[in-house]
């Protein structure tokens, strides 16, 4: 991660977050007040205890903001409140040609790894295709490569309003067929090469393989799609329900989508709308149960499996967007991190892609 010369109010939010870490479950429960039961589930007591911090400090909406200041806040937050972060071998900084310049990204890779070509994921990070960089999802990246034993290259894409679609979607194209290309020069295995991401991020990870795909370029080995993003403009009963209150709220989505993409009828905004998803790569698909995007996560994982694609969708019933960045003060969230990071290890198995390889290759 980046420097950064914490401040006294840097180093007061640190004490707290780590203070409420370390809270014994009955005085989380004290703190967070009655349960919040909604849909059926009950939201987890230290993630309610978590928002409302968050709203205690909170100035309002990101949008109120405006980009360049939501960017710094992320950045700032994600490095006061990051806990000590795992042991990776190596962390290295680079760069990968995208379609007008290079692009910033981060290599990570895991302690204990076998000799030989390594598994990879290239991870594209969340932010509402508006914020977030290399330094806002180090630590879970650092959780994926250790938990997965994979090498992590995360990639620092264009962001909107600057550069609105399909900016993104170009740059995180260019990234994966840049280090599939490179792999051996990388120390990568090219069969077990996966995409990931968060949010935009999950985003961007679907349609990148359904890209690929279509252009018959490589074709990613797995997709590791935390809740995603995969049609904004479907009414969904989870975006009626957490619209407000659960950490991501409508007016910043409102926000987001009216500078990366106001229109939302291409598919390289809404792979939710592809017509054939047969022969993608196998998914995991990761949700949370009070976040607005949970049904369009849980639809896309849906229509995968119906597309006859080896799928798995995970909800995380009392958990809310954002969780797999809230790993330091929420035990819940850490060990949902660390479950699909055990799916990612199994995804980029050597085994597993070559019974698939041998499945996709035997006729019907």
């Amino acid at each position: 991660m980046a420097s950064y010369k914490l401040t006294a109010r840097d180093r007061a939010e640190r004490a707290g977050a780590r203070a409420m870490a370390r809270l014994s479950p009955r005085t989380v429960r004290l703190l967070a007040g009655k349960p919040i039961v909604r849909d059926g589930l009950t939201l987890d007591p230290q993630i309610q205890l978590i928002l409302k911090a968050l709203e205690a400090a909170a100035p309002g909406p990101w949008s109120a903001l405006g980009a360049e200041a939501t960017r710094a806040e992320v950045r700032r937050t994600a490095i006061v409140s990051a806990s000590p972060l795992p042991r990776v071998k190596a962390v290295t900084d680079l760069t990968v040609p995208g379609p007008v310049g290079p692009l910033p990204a981060r290599r990570y890779d895991a302690p204990g790894a076998a000799t030989g070509p390594q598994p990879a994921l290239v991870f594209f990070h969340g932010g509402g295709f508006v914020f977030g960089d290399l330094d806002t999802h180090d630590e879970l990246c650092r959780m994926l490569c250790f938990h997965a034993g994979v090498t992590v290259i995360a990639i620092d894409y264009r962001l909107a309003p600057e550069a609105p679609f399909p900016a993104a979607v170009e740059d995180c194209i260019a990234a994966f067929d840049w280090i599939h290309a490179n792999a051996s020069a990388l120390g990568i295995d090219p069969a077990r090469i996966g995409v990931g991401g968060d949010s935009a991020g999950g985003n961007l990870s679907a349609v990148v393989s359904q890209q690929a795909l279509l252009s018959g370029s490589a074709v990613p080995a797995f997709q590791l799609l935390i809740y995603p993003a995969t049609d904004r403009a479907r009414s969904t009963r989870s975006a009626e329900l957490f619209s407000q209150g659960f950490f991501l709220v409508q007016e910043d989505m409102d926000w987001f989508m009216g500078a990366y993409a106001p229109v939302l009828d291409d598919l390289r905004a809404a792979p939710l709308r592809s017509e054939d998803l047969s022969n993608l790569p196998p998914a995991y698909v990761t949700t949370a149960g009070f976040d607005p995007l949970r049904d369009e996560g849980e639809a896309y994982g849906a229509a995968l499996a119906a597309a006859g694609v080896p799928t798995v969708v995970r909800r995380h019933d009392g958990l809310v967007h954002g969780f797999a960045n809230m790993t330091s003060i929420s035990k819940t969230s850490r060990d949902a991190v660390i479950e699909m990071a055990g799916a990612l290890r199994m995804g980029l198995a050597a085994s597993a892609v070559a019974t698939l390889r041998e499945q996709s290759a035997t006729p019907a």
